[in-house]
């Protein structure tokens, strides 16, 4: 018989989803209103500003996104409709594509930022001290969440959009 997880192990998992529901949800209500779009808008943009090129396939996108976005194509289609990708033919495999970010979509990245980083320090930054956000952090590598050297990446960003 393989071994059921302990009471506290459970009562773990129900936390976890529960704070993180919860905390997505008050940072896309904060998101909208400062008027700006959904938050996997910016999750998108981000990481088409971080690629090569300011591109990548959009298989790619999805893997990158810390949003899950089971609909990465409609996503894509609102960007490129706002204007802010576009879609281009890769030249290598005509059968595939690229979607990159414009400038109008690099602009609304920045801007959102500023509301995103204070959704950030109100449900997150103000309530946890550094030392217990990076308690935190090693506790959810335990679990697997550590992304190939994200989290040192994130802490550059942050730094760099101050």
């Amino acid at each position: 018989m393989k071994r059921k997880p302990s009471p506290q192990a459970t009562e773990a998992w129900s936390r976890l989803m529960r704070v993180q529901s919860r905390v997505l949800s008050a940072v896309e209500q904060d998101l909208k209103k400062a008027g700006f779009p959904p938050l996997a808008w910016y999750d998108a943009l981000l990481e088409l500003s971080r690629g090569p090129k300011g591109e990548m396939r959009p298989v790619e996108l999805e893997r990158q996104m810390l949003i899950p976005q089971y609909s990465t194509s409609r996503l894509i289609d609102r960007l490129v409709d706002e204007g802010l990708a576009v879609r281009r033919e890769c030249q290598m495999d005509k059968r595939g594509q690229y979607v990159e970010i414009t400038e109008a979509g690099r602009e609304l990245q920045k801007n959102m930022w500023n509301a995103y980083a204070a959704a950030i320090e109100l449900h997150i930054g103000s309530k946890l001290s550094d030392t217990d956000a990076m308690a935190l952090c090693d506790l959810l590598d335990q679990l697997g969440c550590a992304c190939d050297g994200a989290q040192v990446q994130v802490v550059r960003d942050v730094a760099t959009a101050r």
